[in-house]
């Protein structure tokens, strides 16, 4: 909100870039959770609902509504990075999700800092989509460590 405020954003964008804020920083970490894990992947969640959470995340474009900067194309390219991102994680098998997922977000989260112009106080918020959504929602918990470590 820092950065927004200091780039004298208007009324309206700084309180939908505080919601957007609050949903995927606190989605990031929500998701990451066992109790998230268990509730997201369990029995009759299988790709084709993770596939509509992740679509139904369309934040880019309540962004490109109303914030100055933040355009139709950045919206478009961010939004199709995260999505396609999703399709890849969740077309290989299982057992080769985590570092799917992990290659998804570290390569889309290149091409949008390099290639995609948003606002410098929203630098942060296709990355931070990105792992809210394909590591953190895409990725079914881990089985509990043996001998207690």
């Amino acid at each position: 909100m820092a950065l927004a405020v200091d780039a004298g954003m208007p009324a309206l964008a700084l309180a939908v870039v505080a919601l957007v804020a609050f949903d995927l920083f606190g989605g990031a970490v929500v998701n990451a959770t066992a109790a998230a894990k268990r509730r997201f992947h369990g029995p009759g969640r299988g790709p084709r609902r993770h596939l509509g959470f992740v679509v139904a995340h369309v934040q880019p474009f309540a962004l490109a509504l109303v914030v100055p900067g933040f355009g139709w194309t950045a919206a478009v390219a961010i939004y199709g990075l995260v999505v396609a991102g999703a399709v890849v994680v969740l077309a290989v098998s299982p057992r080769l999700r985590r570092p799917v997922a992990f290659a998804a977000t570290t390569l889309a989260s290149a091409v949008a800092l390099t290639a995609v112009t948003v606002p410098a106080a929203l630098a942060w918020f296709a990355p931070v989509l990105l792992v809210k959504l394909l590591l953190g929602h895409l990725l079914p918990g881990e089985a509990a460590p043996r001998g207690g470590v």
